[in-house]
């Protein structure tokens, strides 16, 4: 009985992660399996809001350059910053997501990707070119957990949306950038 609810839980899982991905846009998952898909990154963002966004915007950029270069604490001063300048821009909790994960802290990591997550929601951009990060984030956060069926699951729809991002299993700083 255990395996058939872990079974179930993790198909629950992938198929929440889909939804997340294409952003309750009305698109089956199957109508997403052939196309790839170009993510938004934080520097193509940069134009599409007010002045305090791309001003927050630009200021993660300067944190994952930071990260980028192995300097991880004044990446995250820097992503901190950024949601100080703009605590309603989703790409500085995006970034938060991903630098709490790569430095070992999936719990952490999980929260900041639930803000992007809301933020993005509560703001009408959720798609696949915004989905694809959280997917691919949320299984390297179940990865980290050791919830190793439901990660494989989620890299799996990630590398099919963005095989460029998800190939190696993780996103770097440069591929958000």
């Amino acid at each position: 009985m255990k395996a058939i609810s872990a079974t179930l839980g993790g198909r629950v899982l992938l198929v929440g992660c889909l939804v997340w991905a294409v952003g309750c846009a009305g698109l089956a998952p199957s109508a997403l399996a052939p196309s790839r898909t170009v993510p938004l990154t934080a520097s193509g963002a940069l134009g599409e809001g007010d002045a305090r966004r791309d001003a927050s915007l630009r200021i993660v950029i300067t944190g994952l350059d930071e990260d980028a270069s192995g300097r991880p604490d004044r990446a995250r001063a820097h992503y901190q910053r950024a949601v100080r300048v703009d605590s309603t821009n989703p790409f500085a909790y995006l970034a938060l997501a991903r630098h709490h994960l790569e430095q070992g802290s999936p719990s952490e990591a999980e929260a900041f990707l639930d803000q992007a997550r809301a933020l993005f929601e509560a703001q009408d951009r959720l798609g696949p070119e915004i989905g694809v990060w959280g997917l691919g984030l949320r299984a390297g956060i179940d990865r980290a957990l050791g919830r190793d069926a439901s990660a494989e699951e989620s890299f799996e729809a990630a590398r099919r949306l963005a095989p460029e991002v998800w190939s190696d299993g993780r996103l770097s700083a440069s591929e958000l950038r």
